[in-house]
């Protein structure tokens, strides 16, 4: 079996990292810039933020390669660099990674709609996600991790060309806001649907990442626990960003945040870590959580 997966398995929480992209911009990546170019142009940047996070206490973190597809790096001029990209940041993680742990591969949205709503082709979105997964995999990864998904097409797309086109577990999350209609995400997907979902497209662990922050991602998991039997992914921002001397800062500190993960832990997680806002200090309070367990 999969080490990643005997690891999950075995009952343990398993304890992932925070935010990539706004610990990119505390270390000087530009307004604008391509994060996924870091990985070849300062990859010891790459690597400190990973290492950091292996200190705080992560058993996985995520590669640099959230928006690492086609369609994403076409903003930036570099949809032919998508495999250099994927395997440079799935090494970079891998030399720093200790013994025992683990790196996912991260895979976000295309930024563009599947038809009939929009003009990407389900067999184009499909190639996009297995060049980006096949890449991974080729760099080492340990698991794939398919997140921040709104609408379900893209998702289960996302998801089929992952496990037909490697043999790495994956791991699938979707992002929900909390509205008049419930939790839902901005396609108007219910926890509900999206667990069925994902566990059709062959997904191994479910749940959710980014949005309101840790208050929210409560009633997200809470909802889903009893829906599924499959392990379950809660990954929250640190709560809503505020304009702050012209930055945009995610205020709650790990202090804020120690309770909330502590009733996360105990709604029924088997991973948890950060999104938006989260970093070192926020894994670290986590992990203190977790050993007291």
């Amino acid at each position: 079996m999969n080490k990643f997966l005997e690891a999950l398995n075995s009952g343990k929480i398993l304890l992932s990292d925070g935010a990539m992209g706004t610990e990119l911009q505390k270390r000087g990546l530009p307004s604008g810039a391509c994060p996924e170019e870091f990985n070849i142009s300062h990859p010891e940047i790459i690597k400190d933020i990973h290492r950091d996070y292996f200190l705080a206490g992560s058993d996985i973190v995520e590669t640099n390669t959230f928006g690492a597809n086609r369609a994403r790096l076409k903003l930036h001029g570099f949809e032919n660099r998508v495999k250099e990209f994927c395997i440079a940041a799935a090494q970079l993680a891998k030399s720093v990674c200790p013994d025992g742990k683990f790196v996912a591969g991260s895979m976000g949205p295309t930024g563009e709609l599947l038809e009939p709503l929009g003009t990407l082709p389900e067999n184009e979105a499909y190639d996009i996600f297995a060049e980006q997964a096949s890449a991974l995999e080729e760099g080492g990864v340990d698991v794939l991790y398919i997140e921040t998904m709104m609408a379900p097409e893209e998702a289960t797309t996302a998801v089929r060309a992952a496990k037909e086109n490697t043999k790495l577990p994956v791991v699938a999350s979707m992002t929900f806001e909390l509205g008049n209609a419930g939790l839902r995400t901005m396609w108007g997907i219910d926890v509900k649907t999206a667990a069925e979902k994902y566990a059709e497209a062959g997904a191994d662990v479910i749940g959710a990442n980014c949005g309101k922050g840790f208050d929210e991602m409560i009633a997200i998991i809470k909802e889903l626990r009893p829906l599924t039997k499959k392990p379950i992914i809660a990954q929250a921002n640190a709560g809503i960003p505020e304009w702050i001397h012209g930055m945009s800062v995610y205020t709650e500190t790990p202090e804020v945040i120690a309770p909330k993960a502590e009733e996360l832990i105990k709604a029924g997680v088997n991973i948890i870590g950060g999104c938006c806002g989260t970093g070192p200090d926020h894994i670290k309070k986590i992990k203190e959580i977790l050993d007291r367990q």
